[in-house]
Order: structure tokens, then C-alpha cells, then sequence
């Protein structure tokens, strides 16, 4: 077991260990609040849902601004830089969360993460494109994601407990945590963008097109496609994750305390069945499996409609498990593979903003729905939503066939 565990340590470069390492500890603290963030913002404000849950809204919309400077950043100043500030703004961002008392305090703060969190995710996964080579990537994402959700797995679990108590604890918590990675990466991290690439593939090929960035990546009708269909099948459980938490305190008495166990059943379950999945998935051509992962979260999702307690939740939230164990690192390797070294960042931030636009969708959706038909209502709009996008990647996958057969995951 112990030379299973050092070859698979030499596998990899240290500074991807760094990362996990990173990724463990700012995870668990902002996962303690995160799941939470909804439930406290309606006791401060005393709001109708569709109101209060504008604030992820504009969190995602900002976001999806950002993801676009993130990418030209990380491909211009370096994948460090930006994800050493994303940190640290997010570190002192839910700090200052815990003292907001009013909507327009709560907008703020939330335009703030907002503006820092793709920074991050594009940087991360940039610098892990650039560090691990292309046959290496599926078990590289697949391992960074187990490293999420074991630290997720802890984060509710014990968020709901802190903050059946006091929610302060759950803020000192996730605000420890980013900036504690920030300074990891300051003090230890190298910069891995080689700007020389650059160079050679501008004298290599045409100086105009590189030159013109996210340009290019819009001339990519396939990519795109597959952006856009994604993003709208991410609506579905995103309202999960969102949602859920206020939908089960509110319609039928779940507190905190123990809802809490339902994100962490999720993390858990991505630790210890993510690598199985992998194994199967990556057999398969991209498409298939991402179109697969969307027809689960559809059914997860309307699931959430029939169930009226803990453990009817609990079982929506393992079948949407499965959905995203099978999308998320083939998602993220069908990118890094097709994307252009010198593009690379901002082919990463166009994926990450589909999952913005899910984000800044979601909420308006759910509430709307919840405020002017039925709270259940959500889920049901959520399978119509989700059947529409397994609909749509299949098609995409027969109509692009020729391209897809040399992306198997």
C-alpha cells in the first residue's frame, strides 16, 4: 500500500500535491458556510426566496465577467498571480460576510466572490494543463476532485453543526481557509505559463489570431455548442445545491444540523467512487458521457419533487452523485485537450462561465418558480431543463462525429 501510495506521489509533479494540499484546506473551511449561505441570508433579511436568492445570482452574473478577464489574465500575467488575489479576496470576503446586516452590504460582498472566484478555477486549471501531460490529465482531475470531496465531505457536515449555533464560526472557518491556501501558493508555488509558447506559435502561425484571443475560441462552433449545452443542463442541479437547503428548512422542518449531511453524503461518495466511475467513463467518447451525466441530474433533480423528508433528499442527492462523478473530469479533459497551449486559459474560462451562466440562472428560475406556482415546481422545471440538454448533447454528438471520435475520455 505504501509504494502504491510514493509511485503514485512521483506520478505527479509536487507542486500539483501543493494544490491538493490547497484545495483541501480552503475547501473544508468554505464549505462549512457555502451550502448554508442561502438559509442565513433569508433569517438577516426576512425576504421573499426569489428576492434573497438574486444575491447567488449576481454572485455567478459577476462571475461570468470575470471568467473572462481570467482567462486573458491567466494567459498574460500567469496562473499564480491570479489565484493567489482569488484567494485572498475570497478569504476576506466571507469574513465580512458574517457582519452584513442589509441587501445592498450582502450585494456587495457577494459581487466580490463573485469577481474572485473564477480567477481561481481558470488559474488552477491552466497550471494543471501546463504541469500534467494530456494521458495523465483524467486521473489528475479525477484525483483533484476526490481531494475536493474529501474536504467537502467534512466541511457541511460540520458547518451545520457550527451553524446551528452561530453562523460566525462557519465564517471564521471558510475565511481561514482561503487565505491560509493563498499564502501556500505565495510562499511555494512557481508560475508555470511558458511565455515562450507564445511566442513560437505566433511565429508558427498566424500573429493576428493569437492576437485576438477569445475570438478564436468563439470561431469554435463545436466548443461552443458544447459550452452552451452544458451550461443549461447545469441549471438543474444547481437548483439542488442552492435551493434545497432553504426548500427542506422551510416546507419540512430540516434544520442545519442535519441537512448538513447531505452535501457531505455527495463529497463522500465522490471520494470513494470517483475513480470507479473514471474507469468506466473514460472507455467511452466524451459526448455519450457527458449527455449520460446530464439524463442523471435531470432524474436526481425531479426526484426532488416526490420526496417530502431527510432520506428522500438524501437518495436525490446520491443519484445526482453519479451525474457528476461522470461529467466533471471528462468535461474538464475534453477542454484541455482541444484547447491551444497559448489559449489554454481562456478556453478554460469560456467552460468555467457556462457553469457561471448555470449558476446566475438557477436561482431566478427556482424562485420565480417557487414564489409564483409552487415550491415543487422547481424540480419539475428542473428535469424539463435537464431532459432539453441530454437531448441536445446527443444530437451535438452525431452531428459532430468525425471530431469527437478523437476525444475519448
Amino acid at each position: 500500500m505504501l509504494s502504491k501510495l510514493q509511485t503514485l506521489y512521483h506520478k505527479y509533479p509536487r507542486q500539483y500535491w501543493l494544490m491538493i494540499t490547497g484545495i483541501v484546506i480552503s475547501t473544508a473551511g468554505g464549505s462549512m458556510i457555502w451550502p448554508f449561505l442561502l438559509i442565513y441570508a433569508s433569517n438577516k433579511l426576512d425576504m421573499p426566496l426569489s428576492t434573497v436568492a438574486t444575491l447567488i445570482s449576481i454572485n455567478a452574473g459577476v462571475g461570468l465577467f470575470a471568467s473572462f478577464l481570467a482567462g486573458s489574465l491567466a494567459d498574460k500575467i500567469g496562473r499564480k498571480a491570479v489565484m493567489v488575489f482569488s484567494l485572498a479576496m475570497n478569504g476576506i470576503g466571507y469574513f465580512f460576510l458574517m457582519r452584513a446586516e442589509t441587501y445592498p452590504q450582502f450585494v456587495a460582498l457577494m459581487i466580490l466572490i463573485g469577481l474572485s472566484n473564477p480567477l481561481y478555477q481558470v488559474g488552477a486549471d491552466a497550471m494543471l494543463a501546463d504541469m500534467i501531460p494530456s494521458e495523465k490529465r483524467t486521473d489528475a482531475y479525477a484525483i483533484n476532485r476526490i481531494a475536493l470531496n474529501a474536504s467537502f465531505a467534512l466541511g457541511p457536515a460540520i458547518g451545520g453543526f457550527l451553524a446551528s449555533r452561530s453562523y460566525d464560526f462557519a465564517f471564521y472557518g471558510a475565511a481561514t481557509g482561503f487565505i491560509t491556501y493563498s499564502a501556500l501558493m505565495f510562499f511555494f508555488a512557481r508560475e508555470t505559463l511558458d511565455k515562450n509558447s507564445g511566442v513560437e506559435t505566433i511565429r508558427a502561425a498566424d500573429e493576428i489570431q493569437v492576437q485576438e484571443g477569445y475570438a478564436r475560441v468563439f470561431r469554435d462552433k463545436r466548443y461552443i455548442a458544447f459550452v452552451l449545452l452544458n451550461s443549461l443542463g447545469l441549471i438543474a442541479p444547481t437548483m439542488v445545491w442552492i435551493l434545497l437547503p432553504v426548500y427542506a428548512k422551510t416546507n419540512f422542518g430540516i434544520p442545519e444540523s442535519l441537512y448538513g449531511w447531505i452535501p457531505t453524503t455527495n463529497a463522500v461518495m465522490c471520494v470513494f467512487v470517483q475513480i470507479f466511475v473514471t474507469n468506466i467513463t473514460r472507455k467511452h467518447k466524451t459526448l455519450p458521457v457527458t449527455a449520460a451525466a446530464m439524463g442523471i441530474y435531470a432524474i436526481s433533480v425531479g426526484s426532488v419533487a416526490l420526496m417530502s423528508s431527510f432520506w428522500g433528499f438524501w437518495f436525490s442527492m446520491v443519484i445526482l452523485t453519479f451525474g457528476e462523478l461522470a461529467l466533471v473530469p471528462t468535461a474538464t479533459k475534453y477542454v484541455a485537450d482541444i484547447a491551444p497551449a497559448d489559449l489554454r486559459g481562456r478556453y478554460m474560462s469560456i467552460h468555467w462561465l457556462g457553469w457561471g451562466l448555470a449558476r446566475t440562472l438557477s436561482p431566478l428560475i427556482g424562485g420565480f418558480l417557487n414564489d409564483n406556482i409552487a415550491p415543487r415546481a422547481i424540480w419539475v422545471g428542473g428535469l424539463l431543463i435537464g431532459l432539453t440538454s441530454t437531448l441536445g448533447l446527443i444530437l451535438l454528438h452525431y452531428l459532430t462525429q468525425p471530431r469527437v471520435d478523437l476525444q475519448k475520455t
